[in-house]
């Protein structure tokens, strides 16, 4: 997996979305072929939070509360579902990656709405960035990079940096310490945080 995918993948993760990444859209011309990979597509459901087994609601907690990146724009009440591109430069969508066809099969394959109605969440998603479903759902285009500004999309999906990305998974780390301390982290990139934290001196 690239590296600066596994970042944003952790990143999602910490905020309450499920992922997949690197997703293959596969295409029929003249022959079956690969048309693109997604970078990586997460769902989050409206309620998504943390519990500690073990815990007394009477008791003070000993941690900090679960609470999600504000600028990631979370829907409150509904289930959001991201398609998201990972770049180490410019924090834009390639061109493949918005073509209608791969989008609907995305969301098609996803889940999120019927097959027949993909088409019309795809011309929502690409004129504004974001589309509703009739099910309620939210989806929305969102780009990682390392530079944000205008780019070549067109759409006006949100942007966000990837030195954001690592400051806020570096803040949460020490946040809950308490807690991660005493787990054994599978995650690689929060495997590596965790390493740099006993590094530094953290028991």
């Amino acid at each position: 997996m690239d590296s600066a995918v596994g970042l944003v993948q952790t990143y999602l993760r910490v905020n309450g979305y499920f992922t997949v990444v690197e997703y293959p859209v596969v295409e029929l011309q003249e022959g079956f072929r690969t048309a693109t990979d997604l970078d990586i597509l997460a769902f989050r459901f409206p309620e998504a939070g943390r519990m500690i087994p073990g815990e007394e609601d009477q008791l003070p907690r000993r941690h900090p509360p679960f609470r999600t990146d504000p600028l990631l724009g979370i829907p409150t009440n509904n289930s959001d579902m991201l398609v998201g591109e990972v770049k180490e430069g410019a924090a834009e969508f390639n061109r493949s990656s918005r073509r209608p066809e791969v989008l609907a099969a995305a969301l098609a394959r996803f889940g999120c709405c019927p097959a027949e109605s993909a088409p019309g969440m795809v011309q929502d998603l690409l004129r504004s960035g974001r589309a509703a479903t009739p099910q309620g759902h939210t989806i929305r285009m969102v780009a990682f990079g390392s530079v944000v500004g205008p780019g070549t999309g067109g759409a006006p999906y949100l942007q966000v940096p990837l030195d954001h990305v690592v400051r806020f998974l570096e803040e949460w780390m020490e946040r809950h310490w308490p807690v991660l301390r005493h787990t054994q982290i599978k995650d690689p990139v929060l495997a590596f945080l965790a390493t740099l934290a006993k590094a530094r001196g953290h028991a």
